[in-house]
């Protein structure tokens, strides 16, 4: 699913995804590959482990707000005070 996507929103086909990996060979040896993808892989994990942690914490605090705590409150309607009227409108 993902390299589908990843080909198709790059624009690569299967020549210049073999062209990159034999640069990156090239550039970092047979001894180095392994401990790339180990890293890459970690870094993967530990992303994928920290984004589900954002989510539960959101589904928890969304989940603990009480309904009636939202609620409006109504007030008790007050009648107007009546106006006063000046000593000069009398």
């Amino acid at each position: 699913m993902y390299t589908g996507i990843l080909a198709e929103f790059l624009n690569m086909g299967g020549s210049e995804i073999m062209l990159i990996l034999v640069v990156v060979l090239l550039l970092f040896g047979g001894k180095k590959l392994p401990e790339l993808a180990r890293g890459l892989g970690q870094g993967i994990r530990d992303f994928k482990d920290a984004s589900e942690g954002v989510k539960r914490e959101i589904h928890r605090n969304i989940n603990a707000v009480d309904p009636q705590e939202d609620a409006p409150v109504k007030t008790e309607e007050r009648p107007a005070e009546p106006s006063k009227v000046s000593a000069e409108a009398v």
